[in-house]
């Protein structure tokens, strides 16, 4: 009965959360395995974390999936993440439409091959009508780069008379975000054990709550979620106050 009881009374989940998803590699190593083998397990706790986040009425889930720093490695590794890009693209959508999961993508589509870029407006359409969890993509990003295009934006109206220099507002910037019509993240969880956030919604993360765990992506669970949530609910957010 007490654990009923204090199911009943558990706070809400937060509104958005945002994952840096690491360790693929490290988990590969660890299991003598090529590096492709870690990324296609890592596809599989993605997986466990979109369903889990639509059970326990997470709102928003944004999934730094390829940076824009990601080119930078060798090109057989960029080759196996845009394959497995394409196949969970290709394999999820109809799992996803089904729970009523609706799917955004974020980033720079400019360099992306055209096949890929179809299945993203294609899984985009078929989903824009949910009502469920908000799966938020993060493919080709990056945080600056983002922050300079918003810039450029805003001295496109400034140069065609639009938009007085004097009235910008924070307002102003975030409407030229990816993320415009989002919720700035509340928790931002990267695994693996590194600290840093590596250029992921840089502006977006003002204020978020920031959690670093030890456990490699390829064995994040349900449970490990869970576990964040609870040590987010321990946080005392002022937001500057």
């Amino acid at each position: 009965m007490a654990a009923e009881a204090a199911r009943m009374v558990a706070p809400p989940p937060p509104t958005h959360i945002a994952v840096i998803m690491d360790g693929n590699g490290r988990w590969a190593a660890a299991h003598r395995l090529p590096r492709v083998m870690g990324h296609r397990r890592g596809v599989d706790a993605v997986r466990t974390v979109v369903e889990a986040c639509n059970d326990l009425g997470v709102r928003y889930l944004t999934l730094y999936a390829f940076s824009s720093e990601n080119w930078k490695r060798p090109p057989t590794e960029v080759d196996d993440l845009m394959w497995l890009l394409r196949r969970y693209l290709r394999q999820e959508v109809e799992k996803l439409d089904a729970k009523g999961v609706r799917v955004r993508m974020i980033g720079n589509r400019a360099a992306l091959a055209p096949d890929i870029v179809d299945l993203m407006n294609e899984i985009e359409g078929r989903t824009r009508a949910n009502t469920g969890l908000t799966l938020i993509l993060a493919v080709n990003y990056g945080g600056q780069d983002e922050i300079v295009s918003a810039a450029r934006a805003l001295a496109e109206d400034v140069r065609a008379g639009r938009l007085d220099p004097a009235e910008i507002t924070k307002d102003h910037f975030a409407a030229q975000l990816a993320t415009r019509d989002l919720p700035d993240p509340d928790l931002v969880i990267r695994t693996s054990g590194e600290q840093r956030l590596s250029n992921f919604l840089l502006w977006q993360t003002a204020y978020a709550e920031l959690l670093f765990v030890d456990v490699l992506w390829p064995d994040f669970s349900r449970a490990t979620l869970e576990d964040a949530i609870a040590a987010f609910h321990r946080r005392d957010r002022r937001f500057g106050a």
